[in-house]
């Protein structure tokens, strides 16, 4: 890793902390304002579930991951799935974008019933309307910033070849990284490799982003950028559901699922918060 971004990514000083929590009360703003003036009822409805039960059979005996779970998310909302690990995030995750099915229940994304969804009808549904963003990035090494980010144009053609590229760096450039482009993964910062995670999760333009624990090998600086661009995408319309076993993140998620045991524990919708608060680390 270079040092510039080394140095970049782990700078802690309250200068730097605050640049991010300023932009949070904006974008906090925004998306807490634009849910609570619009009608629910008016809202398009983007991910439900019903009594989503996930079973495991292993060596020892069976393992329940999932219990009964509903779920209603609405287009534009931005969800934090909160729970300590095994507490069955994960699993809904998977269980969404259907890279694992379910033992009992239905899960509905963006008008398709995933659990009836196989094989190559489910890899071509799943290219086309959700995205994937991972804790450990999961970039191809021999393959640079740009080419990452054109691998889901390659495998779903969404865009013609010769537009692929150009479409890279447009999302490159919208996630602050344009100049990295013609890089290779292992001499950029964890935030900068995050960023091209995003911006390839983008590529098909899906409705759905679905991003498991984003922020875990980040630090608190990059993590908040991470959340800050999740919020914006989210403010624009794109629908977000993400797992995470921090809590702290109601300045940027619109809701909050609690999960415990693989049950749905309690609900946070998202509360207007002072000002004057908004900006604090807690």
């Amino acid at each position: 890793m270079a040092a510039r971004h080394a140095n970049h990514d782990g700078m802690n000083s309250s200068s730097e902390i605050a640049q991010p929590a300023t932009t949070a009360v904006l974008i906090g703003y925004l998306v807490q304002t634009t849910v609570m003036n619009v009608d629910r009822e008016s809202r398009e409805q983007m991910i439900r579930v019903r009594g989503a039960v996930k079973t495991y059979q292993l060596p020892w005996g069976s393992f329940t991951a999932l219990t009964k779970v509903d779920l209603e998310i609405e287009a534009g909302e931005f969800v934090a799935v909160v729970g300590k690990s095994g507490s069955g995030k994960s699993t809904l995750l998977n269980l969404l974008a259907g890279i694992d099915s379910l033992t009992a229940g239905e899960a509905h994304v963006a008008g398709a019933a995933v659990h009836d969804l196989r094989g190559s009808e489910l890899a071509a549904w799943r290219g086309r309307t959700v995205g994937l963003v991972f804790q450990f990035f999961h970039l191809l090494p021999t393959l640079t910033v740009a080419e990452n980010v054109m691998i889901p144009m390659d495998f779903c053609g969404a865009f013609p070849p010769r537009a692929r590229r150009g479409r890279a760096l447009e999302l490159l450039e919208r996630v602050g990284i344009a100049e990295q482009a013609d890089k290779f993964p292992a001499s950029l910062s964890g935030g900068e490799q995050q960023r091209v995670a995003i911006a390839r999760s983008l590529a098909n333009d899906p409705p759905v982003l679905l991003a498991d624990e984003p922020t875990g090998n980040l630090d608190s600086r990059t993590g908040e950028e991470a959340l800050q661009l999740f919020a914006t995408l989210a403010a624009e319309g794109r629908t977000i559901v993400m797992a995470t076993h921090e809590r702290d993140v109601r300045r940027y998620a619109t809701r909050q699922i609690i999960l415990a045991d693989g049950r749905v524990e309690s609900e946070l919708r998202g509360q207007l918060v002072p000002a004057t608060k908004w900006g604090e680390r807690q």
